[in-house]
């Protein structure tokens, strides 16, 4: 027996209900501007987070003199574990904070109604983890400012992607109009 080819059509008869016979899906409303702005706004988060990390990286020595100052008792290996621990710890938040603005930024452009969802609990996070910073008294100037910058893109976008502008982009659209739930495609 010999099987068709991709592309060709088999021995049998399509199936009723196939796609043949189905109409073309609604087309995604254009990108909004306010969306694409959101979008830009996305990767410059990912830019000011490999920032972060950089900024992070630098500031060993005013890392080791924190850790001595809240725990004077610890030895010379303990403080240069708990130095090199904080920096990996300042390594993977960085890779995964750029990662996840990266992700938001793709999946909002695409109208993923889940992407500005997940991406409204992220700055809420986020909110969480600047005011953390902001307690904080080994925090740099440049940490705090860098975080506050990071907070107000995040802000930004955040605002952009549940403007008014923005809502019809989001919301789904029929694959098959007509046919759910009104029943199947008259033949």
């Amino acid at each position: 027996m010999s099987y068709p080819k991709p592309g060709q059509q088999g021995p049998y008869q399509a199936f009723p209900g196939g796609p043949a016979g189905m109409p073309a899906g609604v087309p995604k409303p254009p990108l909004p501007s306010t969306v694409k702005n959101a979008y830009y706004l996305m990767l410059a988060g990912a830019v000011l987070s490999v920032i972060g990390l950089v900024v992070g990286l630098g500031s060993k020595s005013a890392m080791r003199t924190a850790v001595v100052k809240a725990s004077p008792t610890l030895t010379t290996t303990q403080v240069n574990t708990a130095v090199n621990l904080a920096f990996g710890v300042i390594v993977v938040l960085g890779l995964v904070g750029a990662g996840l603005w990266v992700w938001m930024a793709f999946a909002n452009k695409a109208g993923k109604n889940w992407a500005r969802i997940t991406g409204t609990v992220f700055f809420g996070l986020y909110t969480l983890s600047m005011l953390s910073t902001l307690a904080q008294h080994a925090s740099t100037g440049a940490t705090v400012g860098l975080s506050v910058v990071s907070w107000l893109v995040a802000l930004a976008a955040t605002i952009l992607i549940w403007n008014k502008a923005s809502t019809a982009y989001y919301k789904p659209q029929a694959q098959y109009p007509g046919v759910y739930p009104s029943g199947y495609p008259q033949q």
